[in-house]
């Protein structure tokens, strides 16, 4: 199986980002993410959910619960 921090690599490469530029878009410092993207610490959920939003794809997706990338749709908020 892929390992999430595997896939959050990919992802940045394939959208031609660098490190910095994702500790950037995180509000963190490069070396930070530099341990979330090699797996020497877990990513926390709101770090997870920009990304998702940025690669745009799903929560899922990124820690690699499913190979399919499409994001789920927000609920109606009818109340």
């Amino acid at each position: 199986m892929h390992e999430y921090y595997q896939r959050l690599r990919d992802l940045r490469e394939d959208n031609d980002f660098s490190q910095e530029d994702i500790a950037m878009i995180l509000k963190i410092t490069r070396p930070q993410y530099t341990l979330y993207e090699t797996g020497k610490r877990d990513i926390p959920i709101k770090y997870l959910r920009i990304l998702a939003k940025k690669y745009k794809v799903s929560i899922d997706y990124l820690v690699g619960d499913t190979d399919i990338p499409t994001r789920y749709p927000k609920p109606n908020s009818k109340n």
